[in-house]
């Protein structure tokens, strides 16, 4: 049923003049009233509507690009890269007409900031939305999620996902593009297993994401294949370590949690180093956690890859001036980005059953070599 601007007004306890005052910020209101309102707004999922709003008559050129880190190379080219395909007019004549103002929302990795996102999206009447990179593995979160996305389907939004699975349930997308990060990481680990490593170890990325499971995932499929360990549960990261903010050990003594920055990589190959000293190659969750592990590696007076292998994920565009240069994992994020844009803009039609696995492709480079001795 549709949510009026009446039902607001009874929700919040006050007149619908009110409600109005305050969604079209035209009069000064109190404080606390336009707290409740806004409350009552966003409890309800009330959009605007109606030709009174000047807002809603521009919407349709809008598309939401949510990120969670625009400052982060992997999602900046893919975002970089959707927004060719949106920004631009579909004849390619370079006429008005055709294209659509491409919004960057900057999630910070926060799943309450997504909600809050898709909530003003479609408030917007966003013509379509593309949600970037691993997803949050919460059932509640995730739950939120099919909801907020059968809403904006529900008003003709398209929605596509790049870089990250479907949902377990709902079925609102136009499209899931997602990488196989599984099957790069046991490729990764088998190129190390391949040089005689048999002591890795492997600074991962938050426990509760779906690139971090499925990553670790493929680093232990390749250990198990090689009687070197046993495979976890599914859906398991192992123990009981820190949340996403803060490094945390997992049940395997060769495997840290941590952020995907530059300084989880440093602080969590320090406390692998403490633990394991005889280890010979370290796996990092991407390329930034990579250079922090390399730079923790040299100050305890290690040579790369003389003393200690280090590989990455990704393959962003530093990897390769790395020194030495860096074994990584190429996804190949800008073309994704723009097959993203292309589904969303309708330009492209959807893969069968609206799926498509990308590829992950090995890139052995100079910071990967066989152990010494």
């Amino acid at each position: 049923m549709t949510v009026t601007l009446a039902d607001v007004a009874a929700r919040a306890r006050v007149s619908p003049a009110t409600v109005s005052r305050v969604l079209n910020g035209n009069y000064p209101v109190a404080a606390s009233t336009r707290e409740r309102v806004l409350r009552a707004v966003d409890d309800l999922d009330y959009v605007l509507n109606g030709p009174a709003s000047s807002l809603a008559a521009a919407t349709s050129d809008l598309v939401g690009i949510l990120v969670n880190d625009i400052a982060d190379p992997f999602f900046g080219i893919m975002a970089g890269a959707a927004q060719t395909q949106i920004g631009g007019p579909g004849d390619g004549s370079g006429r008005a007409g055709g294209e659509k103002l491409a919004v960057i929302c900057n999630t910070g990795g926060s799943p309450e900031r997504e909600l809050t996102y898709l909530t003003l999206l479609q408030r917007q009447r966003a013509a379509a939305v593309v949600l970037t990179g691993g997803a949050v593995e919460n059932p509640e979160h995730q739950a939120a999620m099919a909801a907020k996305l059968a809403k904006l389907a529900d008003a003709g939004t398209r929605i596509v996902f790049c870089g990250r699975p479907p949902l377990p349930e709902g079925d609102a997308l136009v499209a899931a593009l997602a990488f196989d990060n599984r099957g790069g990481g046991r490729r990764l680990t088998e190129h190390l297993l391949s040089l005689g490593h048999r002591r890795i170890g492997y600074v991962a990325g938050p426990r509760e994401r779906t690139t971090t499971r499925h990553r670790l995932e493929g680093h232990r499929e390749a250990l198990h294949a090689a009687g070197l360990g046993a495979l976890p549960a599914e859906g398991d990261t192992g123990g009981t370590g820190a949340g996403s903010g803060d490094l945390g050990a997992d049940a395997d003594p060769l495997v840290v949690h941590g952020p995907y920055d530059r300084r989880s990589g440093y602080e969590a190959t320090l406390e692998l180093l403490r633990r394991a000293p005889d280890v010979t190659a370290l796996v990092a969750a991407n390329d930034t956690v990579a250079l922090g592990a390399c730079a923790a590696v040299r100050d305890q007076g290690m040579r790369i890859p003389q003393d200690i292998s280090v590989a990455g994920f990704d393959d962003l565009p530093f990897s390769v001036d790395a020194v030495p240069a860096l074994t990584t994992v190429r996804l190949p994020l800008f073309e994704a980005g723009a097959r993203a844009g292309r589904l969303a803009m309708g330009k492209e039609n959807p893969p069968p059953g609206g799926i498509a696995t990308i590829a992950a492709e090995l890139m052995i480079r100079g910071s990967t070599a066989a152990p010494r001795g």
